[in-house]
């Protein structure tokens, strides 16, 4: 049987989540991973925006050491070496989500309009595809491929 591949809302720093709705942050680290397939990450930017902003697909995820990390991708990472390794601090390994495709909203998307009791996710929350399905319908701006 194959996987069924999902999406998630991944709550992100505004200048990060920003960077990466830009095309300069062609990657997002992370110290934990999903446990399902996904493809797709809705990224929520986190106080004091507090809106979806977009998504991006999944090209590949590499789960490295955070100096094998660095040294791959600092130059997409759109990090500063001493935020990413204080990030990273006592992590034995960690992950890079390379970004294929981005595709921004016009406007910022309130999750309440979508969640009932919405709480920005500490790590990330598994959405369902009608949901997903639901907010990508919202206006979109033209699409970056890396």
């Amino acid at each position: 049987m194959k996987d069924t591949l999902t999406s998630v809302i991944l709550s992100i720093k505004p200048i990060y989540a920003q960077a990466i709705m830009s095309g300069e942050k062609k990657v997002e680290f992370r110290k934990k991973i999903f446990k399902r397939p996904v493809d797709k990450i809705f990224v929520y930017s986190s106080s004091p925006e507090k809106k979806i902003i977009g998504f991006f697909t999944i090209k590949e995820i590499v789960e490295d050491t955070p100096k094998n990390l660095w040294k791959e991708f600092n130059e997409v990472g759109g990090i500063n070496k001493d935020d990413f390794f204080n990030y990273y601090q006592e992590a034995e390994t960690g992950f890079s989500i390379k970004i294929s495709q981005v595709e921004k909203f016009k406007i910022g998307i309130d999750p309440a309009d979508f969640f009932e009791n919405f709480y920005a996710p500490q790590s990330y929350i598994y959405l369902e595809e009608e949901k997903a399905q639901n907010i990508k319908q919202q206006t979109i701006s033209k699409p970056i491929t890396f």
